[in-house]
């Protein structure tokens, strides 16, 4: 995935979480361990993206050292 579709994502993701945590509020929801699906998808996500920064930057400081 790129950058650009694990942002897309992530939208998607934390504004489905925010539903499904509405319908929890309500007792509308029929399944509650997609919140806990929710949750983990949105956290793999934020790590992709972390380490891809973290890489970024590794690299940078290698050319600077040359």
């Amino acid at each position: 995935m790129s950058d650009e579709q694990l942002s897309l994502s992530y939208k998607e993701l934390v504004k489905n979480l925010f539903h499904l945590r509405f319908q929890s509020a309500t007792e509308r929801l029929e399944t509650p361990s997609e919140i806990k699906k929710a949750k983990r998808e949105v956290a793999r996500i934020l790590t992709v993206r972390r380490e891809r920064q973290l890489a970024k930057k590794a690299k940078k400081q290698t050319k600077e050292k040359k």
